[in-house]
């Protein structure tokens, strides 16, 4: 029987047996058959935050082999690596670092992301390589950068050069196993040095520059690696000057913020008086619902059927918010990504928004190899397998 002929009684079949079922249930099938599909893989898995810091003396522990294997045998098959590139140059650290610095990249350093992406490879995960803190530009303070990425040519010269740099370093990898998330939650801050400064859109002009610059020094390598680019404003925000480009999108899964970031530090400079978190119900001014969340995602949901890939690069609740609360906002976070295609990444694997060791107070941990498991947050994410 040649291909055509079987798929075509392989979907008839699936067609008369939602008829059958009838009512409801053949509703509900017709609509799934339908829904859009995403053009990049419905990717499940955790940020790992080995070279997060730009101080390698300040990094987190170490990603283990065990823990990969864990996720592979869970059921996931991502990881994203947002990486400070500080973490991986030679620079005078009692000093602030000099844009002649920038471009002395510790081969020691590298390797181990190297080694780090290998491994992942090595139990079927995707690994995608972010820039969390690029030369001129992150979302976070806590490091003084010498320039500016969105006023400074300099900067975005050496941007475009790291970013050749890696994709050198991977250049016969396939897409399947490698992609290049460009710049963590791109935004105009007034204060680069002010953690709570005011924070807004990049002018799509400057995005499309950057995206557009980048992914050409990418290509160079290899013309099939997969470039991600962020969603702008903090990642809320769909980028539609970059459509064009054959580079996906990420969203992220942390509205509203009162749920996701409920008395963090580096959010609320004061918690004090903060509401307390409900879902769905009242907190503040604001009625918070499945509704909102809808909303919010229905321009990503646009944009997988435009044809761009779309993923959420980040997602996940600090553990100040009432389990119950996280769960049930969460749950409806991950239903309505998935039931368009759209795959996820929890922040983190290991720590305050994990799965492991996230030091919750109302959560009744699992023993599992020496570490404390969420087994229900766990359960929750497998649901969307």
């Amino acid at each position: 029987m040649d291909g055509s002929r079987r798929n075509f009684i392989k979907n008839s079949s699936i067609a008369t047996g939602a008829i059958i079922i009838g009512g409801n249930t053949a509703i509900k099938a017709s609509t799934a058959l339908n829904k859009p599909t995403n053009s990049i893989p419905k990717w499940k898995g955790f940020n790992l935050l080995d070279f997060f810091s730009p101080d390698p003396n300040n990094a987190r522990p170490q990603t283990e082999e065990e823990h990969l294997k864990w996720m592979a045998d869970w059921g996931f098959d991502f990881v994203r690596i947002p990486m400070a590139y500080p973490s991986y140059v030679k620079f005078d650290r009692d000093q602030d670092i000099t844009i002649k610095r920038v471009r002395k990249f510790d081969r020691k350093a590298t390797d181990r992301v190297e080694n780090l992406v290998y491994l992942a490879h090595k139990y079927g995960l995707h690994a995608s390589l972010n820039l969390h803190r690029a030369p001129g530009f992150c979302v976070n303070a806590g490091f003084n950068e010498p320039y500016n990425l969105w006023k400074d040519e300099q900067a975005m010269d050496d941007f475009c050069h790291h970013w050749k740099f890696w994709a050198k370093r991977f250049k016969n990898i396939s897409r399947d196993k490698i992609s290049f998330d460009l710049l963590n939650e791109p935004c105009l801050r007034e204060d680069m040095n002010d953690q709570h400064s005011k924070r807004s859109a990049i002018p799509g002009d400057l995005y499309r520059n950057m995206a557009l610059r980048a992914s050409e020094v990418i290509r160079k390598q290899n013309p099939d690696h997969l470039v991600v680019a962020d969603g702008n404003n903090v990642g809320r925000d769909v980028i539609p000057e970059i459509t064009d480009l054959d580079i996906a999108q990420s969203c992220r899964g942390y509205n509203p913020a009162i749920i996701s970031h409920y008395k963090a530090p580096w959010v609320y400079k004061d918690s004090s008086n903060l509401p307390e978190p409900k879902w769905p119900g009242q907190v503040g001014d604001q009625y918070l619902s499945r509704a909102m969340l809808e909303d919010a995602y229905a321009p990503w949901i646009d944009l997988v059927k435009q044809g761009v890939g779309v993923h959420c690069g980040e997602c996940g609740c600090w553990n100040k918010t009432p389990h119950d609360v996280f769960l049930a906002w969460f749950g409806d976070v991950l239903d309505i990504l998935g039931s368009n295609g759209i795959g996820f990444a929890l922040w983190e694997f290991k720590g305050t928004f994990g799965i492991l060791d996230s030091g919750r107070e109302d959560v009744e941990y699992e023993d599992w190899y020496g570490h404390q498991l969420d087994r229900k947050l766990l359960t929750l994410l497998q649901q969307q397998m």
